[in-house]
């Protein structure tokens, strides 16, 4: 979703008049009422079981959940007032263990070891947990990565800040193969001339080196350009134009990226982790906001999403139609990216709805392409891809219109059997399908999974997965 709580001026403004125009267009043509479940209602399809909802702590109730990361027997849910850690031993008795206050949107989570990182996108006064907002133009205000010793899942401890280019809206977690340290791919964009610490053109990212040995050393090591001559920034209908990426998706033992970059899907060559090369670049013009990407376990493909309308806007609709807002699937050929086919949930949402293509991940289905995505007030979607051109939904889970107005699942992702959504006002929910063309994948475990940080899935048994 996109963050306005640093940067206000054109984009906040922007976001506004699309939902504006949104909301004029689609009242020509509105879903029928007997479609559309009631306030809050669940509803699923009858392969799919709603298995427990876990309300918000008490401490972060009032903000929104965000991103998730998993290790072990835990999840940990981002919140823009912090975050919180889950006992997932038991899916059935998922619970709460510990909240922690610590304001500063979008709080896009990694975890690995005793160490969690957060994304702080929101202009702050200082890095501190008792931080309040203050505007990028003053030099003084920090934004970037707070770093966390999780060894105490009852009381983590904030250990380190590092200050990024024009904060960290997300990032991605990339180990080094010698296991000595974790580098973090920190993305950004928005930036302004009157912004000290986030400078045009910003066609860049920034790496931070940690090392595990000494975490509290952490520091930003490199800023390689992603656009020298530019990104996309004419196109009809781009949300933002291009500066930085929105957020890249790593698959380190194939030495490939994915960027989503505002206006340019991109592929990378990242085999020195610390020296990142654009190796292809693509655009659709049907593409409001690259916002994310997963490739396929084979590492042959990858869906980009597009976030028409930042997350805000109702976009499920008959109006605005099945091929904007959706997924776009590329096969990579010969290291390039071949547009196959679209994709988007076929259920219709109410006009009050915002519902757009947002965070999922793969479920290790052997020979299979099929994953799990959130949509907001969509809800979460089960569909499968491994005929590129023609992908199809095989199951779902959706509440009604939110009594808040706005909010649905950030993200929903397969961790060892079960589903987990992050929902912005309901919390933590768990889910599960039971289809024999996923019954599979529940053999597979992985210790970790930052999905965002892809790696192979074992054929069987036991192994890191996503995350190693």
């Amino acid at each position: 979703m996109l963050s306005n709580l640093r940067r206000g001026g054109p984009v906040g403004r922007f976001l506004v008049l699309v939902g504006a125009a949104a909301a004029l267009a689609l009242s020509a043509m509105p879903v029928q009422a007997a479609d559309i479940p009631g306030t809050d209602e669940v509803v699923m399809s009858s392969n799919v079981e709603h298995v427990t909802n876990v309300p918000k702590p008490a401490a972060i109730a009032a903000t929104i959940n965000t991103d998730i990361a998993f290790q072990g027997n835990y999840a940990y849910v981002g919140n823009y007032g912090g975050f919180s850690i889950y006992d997932i031993k038991n899916p059935k008795k998922a619970k709460a263990v510990s909240s922690v206050v610590c304001p500063g949107s979008q709080m896009d989570l990694s975890v690995y070891g005793d160490l969690l990182f957060a994304s702080v996108d929101s202009s702050r006064n200082d890095d501190s947990c008792a931080s309040t907002g203050q505007a990028a133009s003053v030099k003084e205000s920090w934004e970037g990565i707070r770093i966390f010793d999780v060894s105490d899942k009852t009381n983590p401890k904030y250990i380190k800040s590092v200050e990024t280019s024009c904060g960290s809206h997300t990032h991605t977690l990339v180990p080094d193969k010698k296991r000595n340290n974790v580098y973090l791919y920190i993305s950004s964009y928005s930036p302004s001339a009157s912004f000290p610490d986030c400078q045009p053109p910003h066609d860049k990212i920034s790496i931070v080196k940690v090392p595990l040995k000494n975490p509290t050393s952490a520091s930003v090591v490199a800023t390689p350009v992603v656009f020298p001559d530019g990104g996309n920034e004419t196109q009809p209908g781009l949300l933002v134009p291009t500066s930085g990426c929105h957020d890249i998706t790593v698959y380190q033992e194939k030495g490939i990226a994915a960027g989503a970059c505002m206006g340019d899907g991109v592929l990378f060559d990242i085999r020195n982790p610390e020296k990142p090369k654009v190796t292809a670049r693509t655009t659709d013009p049907n593409f409001a906001f690259w916002h994310s990407a997963t490739f396929n376990n084979e590492g042959t493909k990858v869906v980009f999403t597009d976030e028409l309308g930042g997350g805000g806007a109702a976009t499920c609709n008959e109006a605005i139609g099945p091929n904007r807002g959706a997924d776009a699937i590329y096969d990579i050929v010969k290291g390039k990216l071949v547009f196959k086919s679209y994709f988007k949930i076929p259920r219709y949402q109410a006009d009050t709805e915002n519902c757009v293509a947002h965070n999922g991940s793969l479920i290790p289905v052997k020979g299979r392409d099929i994953m799990v995505q959130a949509w907001y007030q969509g809800g979460a979607s089960f569909w499968d891809f491994t005929d590129s051109a023609h992908p199809k939904e095989i199951g779902y889970f959706e509440r009604g219109p939110a009594a808040e107005g706005s909010g649905g699942f950030w993200s929903a992702y397969y961790y060892n059997g079960y589903v987990y959504a992050s929902d912005f006002n309901r919390g933590f929910d768990v889910i599960k399908i039971n289809d024999r063309r996923t019954d599979s994948a529940s053999k597979v475990r992985v210790d970790r999974l930052n999905t965002q940080t892809q790696g192979s899935y074992p054929e069987h048994g036991h192994g890191h997965g996503h995350g190693h």
